[in-house]
């Protein structure tokens, strides 16, 4: 009997966001974890430039244990995707076709990756792909657009200002008076938290703007909120589940890019969180409640704050939504990983149900409709005539 076909999985890593290394080291992690005799692993690396490479498995990184040094290695292969009902890889130089892939995991922060950009071109190439499609992902990526649909829908979201870089900022005097002090500033389109701030004066507030106006030309503006940082990991699509609730704790002033990714020790990690279940109940609901309202399906963390005073805006005990994160990151010290990890979801377990999620998908939209049967439309027609 012919041993059973491994799936061919097209790990798509690197990127042109500024969350680049974050990628590297979480891909780094899903390499390590995913089972060699299930799946058929192709590296794809793209630079910072936004070219797409072969990757070899062997050597993929340099600096691999550093995550202020970590670097991908680009190889002579360059790729390219060529959309069509049989997309496939394509090695530009020799014009020559790659095996075919059967699912592609892409392991991209910020923009260019997790914004649907990528999901775009992977719907376009009729490519199965783990995570949100492409609504949730640009949805879950634009902090306004995200924070108006949660708003609506009722459910608890900080105080915010969206500002325009043509619109020009607010002064101090008014966001503060607005909004509080201190006051979080943050690109709107943005992971990871790379370019947010926490300003408590006028200068810092000005140095805060630019900041986030380099990342992007959208910025948010809003409140603090005093609370615990809970964390929950979703996993599904049409029947999504919550993990267990997990609590970090920064050593920062705020869980910063670095105290994410640069500091081992900056943030205690309290998986699952030490809460009572009533309270666990509802942040796993409610994470969930977030999760459908934003259009997601396969994957997403979501983040939390736990008031622990009240004040004119929310109750002491209130679940406050920080953010969703549609393409969560997978390094060693990443929160979606371990939280379903404690709820009994092993590390590679969870890949081949990520895995299986995309593939269950692209089946469910396979078999809608595209296209119209005039025939029948113009017998319809002549009957409601």
């Amino acid at each position: 009997m012919a041993a059973e076909r491994r799936i061919r999985v097209g790990v798509l890593f690197g990127g042109e966001s500024a969350e680049h290394e974050v990628s590297l080291q979480s891909a780094k992690n899903v390499v390590d974890a995913i089972d060699p005799e299930r799946y058929e692993v192709v590296l794809i690396g793209i630079d910072r430039k936004g070219a797409w490479h072969l990757a070899d498995a062997a050597r993929f990184l340099a600096s691999a244990s550093d995550p202020r040094r970590i670097e991908l290695r680009t190889a002579a292969t360059d790729l390219a995707l060529a959309p069509g009902k049989s997309a496939d890889l394509v090695e530009r130089e020799a014009g020559s076709a790659l095996p075919p892939l059967d699912v592609v995991f892409p392991v991209l922060h910020g923009p260019m990756g997790e914004d649907g950009t990528v999901q775009g071109l992977l719907r376009l190439a009729h490519l199965p792909f783990v995570g949100p499609g492409v609504l949730g992902s640009a949805v879950g990526m634009d902090k306004d657009v995200a924070k108006r649909l949660l708003r609506d829908a009722g459910i608890a979201v900080a105080p915010f200002i969206t500002v325009g870089r043509r619109d020009g900022a607010p002064a101090w005097s008014v966001a503060s008076a607005e909004l509080g002090s201190p006051v979080f500033v943050k690109p709107a389109n943005m992971g990871s938290s790379v370019g947010v701030s926490k300003a408590a004066n006028e200068l810092e507030y000005e140095a805060a703007l630019d900041g986030a106006f380099s990342f992007d030309s959208k910025v948010l503006l809003e409140r603090s909120v005093t609370g615990r940082e809970i964390e929950c990991s979703v996993l599904g699509n049409e029947a999504p589940e919550a993990s267990l609730p997990g609590e970090v704790a920064p050593r920062h002033d705020f869980y910063s890019y670095e105290a994410k990714y640069l500091d081992d020790v900056g943030a205690d990690l309290m998986v699952p969180a030490d809460l009572d279940e009533a309270t666990a109940r509802r942040v796993r609901e409610l994470s969930v409640r977030v999760f459908q309202t934003l259009c997601c399906e396969g994957m997403a963390r979501v983040d939390f704050f736990l008031t622990t005073v009240a004040d004119e805006a929310f109750d002491e005990g209130e679940l406050v939504v920080n953010e969703i994160n549609t393409i969560p990151g997978f390094t060693r010290i990443s929160m979606y990983p371990k939280l379903w990890e404690a709820t009994g979801l092993s590390y590679p377990d969870l890949i081949d149900r990520l895995i299986s999620l995309a593939l269950e998908r692209a089946g469910r939209e396979a078999r809608l409709a595209s296209a119209i049967d005039l025939e029948s439309a113009d017998v319809a027609a002549g009957e409601g005539a």
